[in-house]
C-alpha cells in the first residue's frame, strides 16, 4: 500500500498467494495420480508408506503449535493492516476535500502532513507485506522455529501498523476546523449555483415581458449578456475554477442578475413615473414664470417704501428668475428626448437638474415676496418682535436659574450679551429711515443664540453635570 495507491492493496492477498504456492505441488500430484489406475497406486505408496520410505515430514504437538500461533498473529496484523487501510482511505477524502477549497498556508500544510503520514504508512505496510511473505504457514513441512520466527515478525508487524493507526488518528482530528469550513463551503455550491442559474432566467423573463411592452430595455440587456461568459463558467463547474472561486462567481452573477430583474420589472412604473415628473415639472416651469412676473412690482414697492439695505440683496432675482426657468425648460425638452430614446438614467439625471433650477428659483421669488411681507408687520408693529425676543431671554434667564443661586457664567454670560445685542437693534429703529431689515436679521440671530443656550443647559442636566 502506498500513499495514494491507483489501486488500494488488500491484506488477504499476500495470505492467498503464499497460500497458493504452497498447494500448487498436492494440486500436479492429484493431477497425475488421476491418470493411474487405483491398483497401481495402492500397489506403489501404500508399502512406502507402511514402510516409511515416504518423503513428507510428519510434525506434532510443539510446531503445531507454533503454527497456530503465528497464524494469529497473521490474523492480527491483516486487521490492522484493514483498519489502516480504511482509515487513510476515509482521510484522503477529507484531505480532498480541503485542497478542493481551501488554498490557505494552514491547507497546505495539512496536504503535506498528510503525505508525510502516508509516508510512514507505506513503511509500515511494506513491514506487514514482507512477514507475511517471508513464510508460507499453510506448508505441510513447516518447523517450529520457522513458525516461530513469522509469529515475532508478524506481531512486530502489527504493533507498527497500530502505531501508524494512532498517528493518522490524531493527525485527522487536528483537522476538524479546516474540514468543517471546506465542507460549509461545499455545501453552499451547489445551491448557490442554482441560485445563479435562477435568478439568470428571471432576468432574462422580466426583459421579455418588459420588451412585450414597447420598452426596449438595451442597458439591461446588455447588462444579462455580459453575464453569459459567467454562466459558462458556472457550467463548467468548481473542479475547472475551484470551489472558493466558483462560489464567488455565482454570489456575484445572483446578485448582477437580481439587480437587472429588478430594473426589469420596475421599466413600465419608471416610464410611467418619468412621464408624470415631465408634466408636473412643465406646470411648475409655467407658474413660476407668471409668479416671477411679480417681483419687479414687490421690489418698486420696497424701493419706494423702505431703506436701500432692505432690498438690495433682491435686485438680481427677477433676471436670475428668468434665466434659471429657462435653463429648467430647456433640461426639459432634453429629458423628454432622453425619455423618447428610453434612456432613463440620462432622464432621470435632466428631469433632477431641472427640478433644483426651479427650487431654486421658486426660493428666490419667494423670498422677495416674504421681505415685503415682514417688512410690513415689523414697520407697522415693531415691539411685537422686540417683545418676542424679550420673552425667550428671560425664559433662557429661568430655565439657567433653576435649582441654583447664582446662574453658571458659561450660560449667564451668552445671555447678557443677547441682551445687550436686543437692546442695539432697537436703537437702529430710531431716525428717519430706520434699517427695519436688519432689524429682523439681529432679532432672528439673537433668538437663535438663545435658543443654543437652552439646548447647552439641557444637555447637561440631561447628562447629570
Amino acid at each position: 500500500m502506498t500513499a495514494t495507491p491507483a489501486q488500494p492493496y488488500s491484506p488477504s492477498k499476500p495470505r492467498a498467494h503464499a497460500r497458493d504456492r504452497a498447494h500448487a505441488p498436492a494440486r500436479a500430484l492429484a493431477d497425475s495420480l488421476a491418470l493411474v489406475a487405483l491398483p497401481l497406486a495402492l500397489a506403489l505408496v501404500l508399502p512406502a508408506a507402511f514402510a516409511g520410505g515416504g518423503t513428507r515430514r510428519w510434525f506434532g504437538g510443539r510446531a503445531e503449535g507454533q503454527r497456530a500461533e503465528a497464524q494469529a498473529a497473521k490474523d492480527a496484523a491483516a486487521t490492522a493492516f484493514y483498519e489502516l487501510d480504511s482509515a487513510q482511505r476515509d482521510l484522503r477524502i477529507s484531505i480532498e476535500t480541503i485542497r478542493a477549497v481551501d488554498d490557505t498556508p494552514a491547507a497546505r500544510r495539512a496536504v503535506s502532513g498528510f503525505e508525510a503520514v502516508g509516508r510512514r504508512i507505506d513503511e509500515a505496510s511494506s513491514q506487514y507485506i514482507d512477514a507475511v511473505d517471508a513464510v508460507d504457514l499453510d506448508r505441510d513441512d513447516l518447523e517450529a522455529a520457522a513458525a516461530s520466527r513469522a509469529r515475532t515478525e508478524l506481531t512486530r508487524a502489527k504493533d507498527e501498523l497500530v502505531r501508524v493507526k494512532q498517528e493518522l488518528d490524531r493527525f485527522a482530528e487536528g483537522l476538524g476546523p479546516l474540514l468543517g469550513k471546506a465542507e460549509t463551503q461545499l455545501a453552499r455550491l451547489a445551491p448557490a449555483v442554482e441560485r445563479a442559474r435562477q435568478a439568470l432566467l428571471a432576468a432574462s423573463n422580466a426583459l421579455d415581458t418588459a420588451r412585450e411592452s414597447g420598452l426596449r430595455a438595451d442597458d439591461l440587456a446588455a447588462r444579462l449578456a455580459a453575464l453569459a461568459p459567467e454562466l459558462t463558467k458556472l457550467n463548467q463547474g468548481a473542479g475547472r475554477h475551484g470551489v472558493p472561486l466558483t462560489l464567488e462567481r455565482a454570489e456575484r452573477v445572483s446578485r448582477e442578475a437580481e439587480a437587472v430583474r429588478a430594473e426589469a420589472q420596475r421599466l413600465p412604473e419608471r416610464a410611467a413615473e418619468t412621464d408624470h415628473r415631465l408634466v408636473s415639472l412643465r406646470t411648475r416651469a409655467q407658474a413660476l414664470t407668471t409668479r416671477s412676473e411679480q417681483v419687479e412690482p414687490i421690489l418698486s414697492e420696497l424701493r419706494r417704501r423702505f431703506s436701500a439695505a432692505c432690498w438690495q440683496d433682491l435686485q438680481h432675482v427677477p433676471d436670475q428668475a428668468g434665466e434659471h426657468i429657462r435653463q429648467a425648460e430647456a433640461r426639459l425638452r432634453e429629458a423628454q428626448a432622453a425619455r423618447d430614446a428610453q434612456r432613463w438614467p440620462d432622464a432621470t439625471a435632466l428631469l433632477s437638474t431641472a427640478r433644483a433650477l426651479l427650487n431654486t428659483t421658486d426660493e428666490a421669488v419667494s423670498a422677495a415676496g416674504d421681505r415685503l411681507t415682514r417688512l410690513n408687520a415689523v414697520q407697522k408693529d415693531p415691539q411685537a418682535e422686540i417683545d418676542r425676543t424679550r420673552f425667550a431671554i428671560r425664559d433662557a434667564q429661568r430655565l439657567a436659574m433653576t435649582g441654583r443661586s447664582t446662574p453658571d457664567p458659561r450660560h449667564a454670560r451668552p445671555l447678557d450679551d443677547a441682551v445687550a445685542r436686543l437692546e442695539r437693534a432697537v436703537v437702529t429703529l430710531e431716525g428717519r429711515h430706520p434699517d427695519y431689515w436688519h432689524f429682523l436679521t439681529e432679532t432672528e440671530a439673537v433668538r437663535r443664540a438663545v435658543a443654543d443656550v437652552v439646548a447647552r443647559i439641557r444637555e447637561e442636566r440631561g447628562a447629570g453635570r
